[in-house]
């Protein structure tokens, strides 16, 4: 809807133009209708005009006094001149003007709403016009990430040079060399002082105030990994400061540390690459270097005694199925694996690192089956200093294997309840149909209910929705299939029911924040 102001001295022909001329049809609204220029002064300043229609010659101010007022407040004011004078230099003055037309009086209003209909399409296009400008400016940001992510992670085979080009024309290769890759990461909390955050709610937190802040601080290249993750390009002599700006500005609004991993400084974009796979290692340095900290490539790649991470994970994996499998036996022999894995580590700091790493895994691992810690263990957060006031690493490996075996019984009392056979039931169902395009109508069918009540079931029982069951599963066994090097990407993704394979590329980095190629490679 335009806004219309109408100025003429004589009141007949102002009534006329108010009352018989169809603004609504035309969308637009009067949002004034004055006897004199001085007022319709006065509306100009208060309201957002977008056309005037104005009398020529008015007492103390003519119109065209007037178009040259509101033209210098408002320059894309649009103006129409109706008057009774078809003088040769009233006219003249009216074009120099721009206006969009010279109603002369009596009035055809056909021609005073021809007139306006002029100026109704003029508008529209220049609407259209400033939506596409601000889609662009829109796009920019999500365009500079993404050329930022296909530059750190392209392809040795893919068209690099025009990648070059692209990341030169957004104004990146003016930055001052060399430039280190920074990763920034949230890191996981199980447990916080104060009550439980869902890290879904943090990790929100983390990239609005991360990203508000890289603003406030000016150009500074940056691009979203996953929820949990962002990559910045800093310049060596600032990159420490930087980071602690950063990490400052947003941790005043989080209840949880960031750990950033920093890469070599490198001297050209073609080099960046190998910074950012050198931050990504020293942040996931923090499994034994803390949380909280920057982390320098320098750093991970001279500290002593490291145990490799994918060694470490394969072996809590293990672990971890064997207490859901309630296996006592190979719970034993699994931990003993484990631990005989750290205990060439001589440092005592590194040790306890690692035992909060297995804690998170064991956290996070009964987060995915909708189970709580601390109420599986029936114990409070602050509990759990103890594990910082072990001595020997035998202490840890005994207070350790107790909790598992806790929790291995009671999540096995829980899976032989009336529910907890209800959802193995369902979940068993929904594993034979995992390469299936299975829906809730299909389930409420197989199990006699209806799709709303077996839906409300399925998230009393297990805490989640259908759809998150689903995906949860699928990606379970998805991440099964990626470790068997005899099957294609493609493959794996329509075995657990993906018929589109960039659908199923992106829910798999959602989930895992790696792509299902990177995953394989780290596997591997």
């Amino acid at each position: 809807m335009y806004n219309v102001l109408l100025v003429d001295d004589e009141e007949l022909d102002l009534e006329g133009m108010k009352r018989f001329i169809p603004w609504s049809e035309l969308g637009m609204e009067v949002k004034g209708s004055v006897n004199n220029a001085l007022s319709a002064c006065e509306i100009i300043e208060k309201e957002p005009i977008d056309i005037l229609v104005s009398d020529v010659n008015m007492p103390y101010m003519s119109g065209l006094e007037l178009a040259r007022v509101a033209l210098e407040r408002k320059p894309n004011m649009r103006i129409i001149f109706v008057s009774g004078y078809q003088e040769f230099s009233y006219v003249q003055q009216a074009l120099s003007l721009k206006a969009y037309n010279y109603v002369l009086k009596p009035m055809n209003d056909s021609e005073l709403v021809s007139s306006l209909l002029k100026v109704k399409r003029d508008l529209d296009e220049e609407s259209k016009q400033r939506e596409v400008e601000m889609a662009y400016e829109e796009m920019i940001p999500i365009v500079k990430s993404d050329i930022l992510i296909r530059l750190l992670e392209r392809d040795e085979h893919g068209d690099n040079e025009s990648l070059s080009k692209l990341y030169h024309s957004f104004g990146y290769g003016q930055m001052n060399w060399p430039i280190r890759v920074a990763v920034m990461e949230l890191d996981n909390l199980p447990w916080k002082q104060g009550g439980f955050i869902s890290q879904r709610k943090m990790s929100r937190i983390f990239l609005e105030q991360l990203f508000e802040a890289i603003g406030s601080f000016g150009m500074i290249p940056y691009c979203k990994l996953s929820t949990q993750r962002v990559a910045l390009l800093l310049e060596e002599r600032h990159a420490g400061a930087m980071v602690k700006k950063l990490c400052d500005a947003v941790q005043s609004h989080l209840p949880a540390s960031i750990t950033t991993g920093l890469g070599e400084p490198v001297h050209e974009a073609e080099q960046l690459q190998m910074s950012y796979r050198q931050a990504i290692e020293a942040v996931e340095g923090k499994m034994f270097l803390g949380k909280g900290n920057v982390i320098r490539y320098e750093d991970v790649s001279t500290e002593p005694g490291m145990v490799d991470a994918r060694m470490l994970d394969e072996r809590m994996n293990t672990l971890l199925k064997a207490m859901e499998e309630y296996e006592l036996v190979k719970i034993c022999d699994e931990t003993d694996k484990l631990f005989g894995s750290i205990s060439g580590l001589r440092s005592r700091f590194t040790v306890q690192n690692m035992s909060s790493y297995m804690i998170w895994k064991l956290d996070q691992h009964l987060s995915s089956v909708n189970e709580d810690l601390f109420e599986l263990l029936g114990m409070e957060i602050q509990h759990l200093d103890i594990l910082m006031q072990f001595e020997t690493v035998s202490d840890i490996r005994s207070w350790f294997i107790h909790r598992i075996f806790e929790i291995s019984e009671r999540l096995y009392e829980k899976s032989n309840s009336k529910d907890g056979k209800f959802i193995r039931s369902v979940i068993s169902h929904m594993k034979e149909r995992m390469s299936e395009n299975i829906t809730i109508k299909d389930m409420a069918q197989h199990f006699s209910f209806s799709p709303s009540h077996i839906g409300f079931l399925i998230k009393e029982k297990s805490g989640s929705t259908f759809n998150e069951l689903l995906v949860q599963l699928r990606m379970e066994k998805a991440c099964e299939l990626l470790k068997q090097p005899g099957i294609k990407i493609y493959e794996v993704a329509d075995r657990v029911g993906y018929r589109y394979l960039p659908y199923f590329s992106r829910q798999f980095k959602e989930k895992f924040g790696m792509t299902p190629m990177e995953y394989r490679k780290r596997e591997s």
